[in-house]
Order: structure tokens, then C-alpha cells, then sequence
């Protein structure tokens, strides 16, 4: 149900490619610091959608409202990070963390003083004249998450941020991130495919599921924050990861059984 109060509001949301209809009548609302997980089969439409909420690629029906204006493209205070870092190869850390502040029209000022307090609370003090090829995979999408925080967004969408690195890098950033939204919490989207990852960053998990997509369910993720590593080994994070789990199986289930017939 909408609110008024909603810093995201999606409303009878759709998208179609030709004769795809990717997701249908999608309504959410994401309160002011709120985290909202996205979660679904492979090719239900969760990247299409965050890209909609971005205004990076237009719906086909419905509408997406943030802090009460329609989204028609990009907008100042909304920042989003990419799956695959998005990084100029050409550039330095501190000048590709300097890149959306320059396009938000940034002083050269400005850019001295933020650039490295951005580069700091990411981990990366002492990399800024390093270059993307010199850096691993874990540090790249640290670049990537600084680029998105220099520029102070009210709405940050994370697009399966830590899917391109390793098991064990990922289970680093994923607690850097909540240290650092508990530092300076904003609204956030994080769409991801991992149900794990789901439960330990949102408040609430949208289970997208069906062709085309459509809501399933709604979780509550009443987990207490600050979360940490010990968060995994409790109980309640078992149930909720359970439940999520069944739900999103029993499809893959059937879908399994249509192909064996």
C-alpha cells in the first residue's frame, strides 16, 4: 500500500519490449531510510525495474513518483550502482569518484574536499591514483559505491552491486555497506539474486515472481540493526531466509515440471 509519506512511490508500474511483457502492475512505496530488497527468478524484471526507478528506461504503463515529482529520467539525489562497477578505465580512483560530482556541477573546491572523505569511508585511502587495472574486483565496486555517496543521495539503487565479485569479497562488502548506510542512512533499492543477502540488507524483501512479474509478497525483515556477521548465525534470519527460499522454489519447482512434460 502507498504512502504518504513515501520518499518512492511505483504505481500500476509495467514494462514491455515489443511483445514481452517483462513485469505488470507493480505498486511499492520505500519509506525515507528505508532499505528494500528486491528479489526474484532470473529475467522477472528486477534490473529493468530499478533502471525505471532511475529513469534510465521509461515504463510502459503505471508511473514511479520520487519525493512527489514523476520520474521521467535521471534526477539530482538519486544515484545508482551498477553490477559491473562502471568505471573509466582512463581514470584514477579519485577521478572516477570525482566523475558525478563534476556532472552535479561540483566546484573544483568541492571536489578536493569530498572526493577524498568519500574515497576514505569506503576503505580506499592511499588507491586514489590508482587505476581500475591495478585494483581487484572488491575494490573497484568500493570506487563505484564512492562515486554513488560523493554526490549525498536521498535515494541510492544498487543493482546486484556485489555479483561480479568473489564469495568472500562479497561477504566484506556487504558489511561495509550496512556500516556505512548506519553512518549515513538513505532510502535504498538493492536488488539482488542471493536470498542471504536479501534478508541481511532490507527492511522489507519484494519476492517478484510470475511472466510477466508481478508482486508475490512483501517480507518484513525483522532482523535489529546494526546487523553484523552474528545476525547470520540467528534463528529468525534462518526462518525468514527459509521462508523466501520455499516461496521462490516452489516456481523454480514447477517450472521444472512443465519443461519434464
Amino acid at each position: 500500500m502507498l504512502t504518504s509519506d513515501a520518499r518512492i512511490e511505483v504505481s500500476g508500474a509495467g514494462r514491455r519490449f515489443g511483445a514481452l511483457e517483462v513485469f505488470r502492475d507493480v505498486n511499492l512505496a520505500v519509506g525515507e531510510r528505508e532499505v528494500l530488497a528486491i528479489i526474484g527468478p532470473s529475467g522477472c524484471g528486477k534490473t529493468t525495474l530499478l533502471r525505471c526507478m532511475h529513469g534510465l528506461i521509461p515504463l510502459s504503463g503505471g508511473e514511479i513518483v520520487i519525493e512527489g515529482s514523476r520520474v521521467a529520467g535521471p534526477r539530482e539525489g538519486v544515484a545508482m550502482v551498477f553490477q559491473h562497477f562502471g568505471l573509466f578505465p582512463w581514470k584514477t580512483v579519485f577521478h572516477n569518484v570525482a566523475y558525478g560530482l563534476k556532472l552535479a556541477g561540483a566546484t573544483q573546491a568541492e571536489i578536493r574536499d569530498k572526493v577524498p572523505r568519500f574515497i576514505s569511508l569506503v576503505g580506499l585511502a592511499g588507491f586514489e591514483n590508482y587505476y581500475p587495472y591495478q585494483i581487484s574486483g572488491g575494490m573497484q565496486q568500493r570506487c563505484g559505491l564512492a562515486r554513488a555517496l560523493s554526490v549525498e543521495p536521498r535515494v541510492l539503487l544498487m543493482d546486484e552491486p556485489f555479483g561480479a565479485v568473489d564469495a568472500q569479497t562479497r561477504e566484506i562488502l556487504q558489511f561495509e555497506l550496512l556500516r556505512i548506510w548506519e553512518m549515513r542512512p538513505t532510502t535504498m533499492v538493492f536488488v539482488t539474486h542471493s536470498i542471504e543477502e536479501a534478508v541481511l540488507m532490507g527492511d522489507r524483501i519484494v519476492v517478484l515472481k510470475g511472466r510477466p512479474a508481478t508482486v508475490h509478497e512483501i517480507v518484513t525483515v525483522d532482523l535489529p540493526r546494526p546487523r553484523t556477521r552474528a545476525t547470520l548465525a540467528t534463528p529468525r534470519f534462518a526462518g525468514l531466509r527459509e521462508h523466501v527460499w520455499n516461496t521462490l522454489m516452489a516456481d523454480a519447482r514447477r517450472a521444472e515440471l512443465e519443461i519434464v512434460r
